[in-house]
């Protein structure tokens, strides 16, 4: 028996080659599969036993039966759901995802190949089908992985059907942004604005979002000590090397006009301040109260004119009086505003998209330094482990918290970022159609777009802002990753569809943007309650919709009071202090 050299697919059945058996006569198929009744042992032994057909057929298969049972007992190496879900080799997940029989087991089998249509016939469209829809520039697909990858446009997508179901937004329940400061909050409003003394420097630290997060927390801590708030010093990024200030990135004048009634916001030091010696504090412990900063800083700010802070992430708690949530939610959505370049050239591109209708946003989560600070691997190969272990090994402090788990406690404790075929099965059993447009931000994923290939697949429509942007429309950005994840940003959050591969700084700020512009849907992975219906393969696919379905009917971005759980950040969940119902609207009633 002749040996695939495609080792998808082997099949876990006992099996005779087809060219044998279009090679039989239908009587030999009969005598194969029924015995006679009582063979003649006379005519078994006689002369002429060598001339029976069904001698032949019967030794055919006792020939063939032990290379079947090799193929039948030896376990699939390329099914990509191993109880061990760290391991998994991306080049064998790849094979197998096209394969009929492992695709059956994952519960991704289409319509057409349950009813046994040949695989040529649900095949690879061709290379004029391959350019994008958005009718811009040059329009053919610039990667030529991603044009190998673009080849199932012709399959009904795997049994889900494609209605408009998925495309519905969730029902905001009335709630829109409202910022109605108490009196108390206006009235003290006039002396922090009048006060000449204190000067509030700060430096932050991360990427653009997790600066953003920072910038929030510095402008709070200013009204609460009644200081000026120079702007912020941005920290060079340690990962990418960015020197972006925040007039690059941030449209000054908005953010000092928007702010101009609750902190006095300067460019730097008054010439008297310069020379004094400011009150340093690098190590401010976390989510500390506005009592706690008043007692520690204040005293001394009065006498020194000026407090320099460090590392201010997560250092202001989230449950803050009323006014000052509502402070929190003006800096983020109206304050920190884009510069116009990058404005302009994220709208283009969220137009690019919907120029044929709704669109889905992915942030993945897949770079070098995210499977360092996570502590989990790509499931690519050992090569790329080990590139992952030796960065941990050299930079121990980049990974984030409990260190004493292994890579596969973390995946089932849903710690890990989403690889690109569980992002697919998840997409598609909520209801994404094939035909749906994604746009995927983040950077460069470790192994390249070929990392995506499970994705593209599945859902051929797939860019990226260096695919939709002209090389023109790019360069003043280049080098500048604050500025890409600013366009990340832009065209991520005019999605219809949102939805993170992981958490993160990016994931969260979004989910409170889109919330605050009347709660687009927002798909949250409930990563750690799915994962076992993921390594299940022997679960039906309409089981495995069905299941999905139910474990994410409340995680699509509906209103979620940030009073239900405490610390929950206000940024994230601006109901009830940043958003309420019109008094007139029945649901506010309910």
């Amino acid at each position: 028996m002749a040996k695939s050299k495609n080792n998808a697919k082997k099949v876990s059945c006992i099996s005779v080659p087809s060219q044998k058996i279009n090679s039989l006569s239908s009587s030999s198929l009969h005598y194969l599969f029924f015995s006679p009744k009582k063979p003649s042992a006379n005519r078994f032994f006689g002369l002429k036993w060598y001339r029976s057909s069904r001698f032949w057929v019967l030794a055919l298969f006792l020939c063939g039966f032990p290379g079947m049972l090799k193929l039948w007992y030896t376990p699939d190496p390329s099914v990509p759901f191993s109880p061990d879900p760290c391991v998994t080799s991306q080049s064998q997940l790849q094979e197998s995802f096209s394969n009929r029989h492992t695709r059956q087991q994952l519960g991704l089998v289409s319509n057409d190949e349950r009813n046994g249509k040949n695989d040529q016939e649900v095949g690879s469209v061709n290379a004029r089908e391959l350019k994008f829809e958005v009718g811009f520039g040059s329009n053919e697909v610039k990667n030529e992985s991603l044009k190998g990858a673009v080849d199932f446009q012709g399959r009904i997508s795997g049994g889900v059907e494609e209605d408009s179901e998925f495309w519905k937004q969730p029902d905001g329940l009335g709630f829109k942004p409202c910022l109605k400061f108490s009196g108390e909050y206006s009235k003290e409003s006039e002396l922090i604005l009048e006060d000449r003394r204190k000067y509030l420097l700060v430096v932050v630290s991360g990427g653009m979002n997790q600066q953003r997060n920072q910038i929030v927390d510095a402008v709070v801590i200013a009204r609460i000590l009644g200081a000026a708030l120079v702007v912020p010093i941005l920290q060079v990024n340690v990962i990418w090397g960015d020197e972006s200030e925040f007039s690059d990135i941030f449209d000054l004048e908005n953010f000092k006009r928007v702010l101009a009634n609750d902190v006095r916001i300067v460019s730097s030091l008054p010439s008297n301040h310069v020379t004094r010696r400011p009150v340093v504090e690098n190590r401010t412990p976390l989510h500390v109260s506005p009592h706690w900063i008043r007692a520690r800083y204040l005293k001394r700010l009065n006498r020194e004119g000026v407090l320099l802070l460090r590392g201010l992430d997560s250092r202001l708690s989230k449950d803050l009086p009323s006014d000052l949530q509502k402070l929190r939610c003006k800096v983020a959505f109206h304050a920190l505003r884009f510069v116009p370049p990058v404005v302009e050239l994220g709208n283009k591109l969220a137009e690019r998209m919907q120029r044929k209708g709704p669109y889905i946003a992915l942030h993945l989560r897949m770079e070098l330094d995210v499977w360092v600070r996570t502590g989990c691997h790509p499931g690519l190969n050992h090569e790329y482990d080990e590139i992952i272990n030796q960065e941990r090994r050299q930079r121990p402090e980049l990974l984030t918290a409990k260190s004493n788990m292994t890579c596969h406690e973390r995946k089932l404790a849903g710690l890990c970022p989403l690889s690109p075929l569980e992002v697919a099965r998840l997409l598609k059993a909520l209801g994404a159609p094939k035909s749906a447009r994604i746009y995927w931000a983040g950077g460069q994923p470790l192994g390249g777009k070929e990392a995506l290939l499970p994705l593209t697949r599945e859902f051929p429509h797939f860019y990226n802002k260096e695919d939709l942007a002209s090389a023109g429309e790019l360069k003043p950005f280049a080098n500048k990753a604050s500025l890409m994840a600013a366009i990340d940003y832009l065209v991520s959050e005019k999605s219809d569809v949102f939805m993170p591969s992981h958490g993160g700084n990016m994931g969260h700020a979004i989910q409170g943007h889109r919330a605050y512009a009347g709660h687009k849907k927002y798909i949250t992975p409930n990563k750690r309650h799915m994962l076992r219906y993921f390594l299940n393969s022997s679960l039906p696919e309409a089981e495995f919709n069905g299941v999905m379905k139910e474990l994410h009917r409340d995680s699509l971005g509906q209103p979620e009071l940030r009073t239900s759980k405490a610390g929950r950040d206000v940024t994230k969940y601006p109901v009830p202090e940043c958003m309420c119902r019109d008094e007139h609207d029945d649901r506010s009633h309910e």
